[in-house]
């Protein structure tokens, strides 16, 4: 299960940027995660409950956004959204599409924190 190393990456860029803005504790972490990332979103959660605990990201909630496929159509020179990752083809021409635009991501978009008084 790759997603609990995943988590601990989280976790740990997490504490950095909450240690840099002297955070109080993080109540929120939101991750850009792409269709093509090869992370299942459910043992991502269970993970990070167990990744954040001991630290200040315990109780923390972690928000995943989903990126979609998209792709530059060569033909229509647009960039498409596929409704899925089975068939790389523009929906409006039926082009096949080599170029990925977006569904790659794994990324922590934002963090949510409480400031301390200090």
């Amino acid at each position: 299960m790759h997603e609990l190393s995943l988590a601990h990456g989280i976790v740990e860029q997490s504490l950095a940027t909450a240690e840099r803005l002297r955070a109080a504790r993080v109540v929120a972490v939101q991750l850009r995660v792409g269709r093509l990332a090869g992370v299942e979103a459910g043992a991502l959660l269970f993970s990070y409950d167990i990744a954040s605990q001991g630290t200040a990201l315990e109780g923390s909630r972690l928000d995943i956004i989903e990126v979609p496929l998209v792709v530059w159509c060569a033909h229509c020179l647009k960039e498409v959204e596929l409704p899925g990752i089975q068939r790389l083809r523009c929906p409006t021409c039926d082009t096949l599409c080599g170029e990925i635009r977006h569904g790659r991501e794994l990324e922590i978009a934002s963090l949510e924190i409480e400031e301390s008084d200090g």
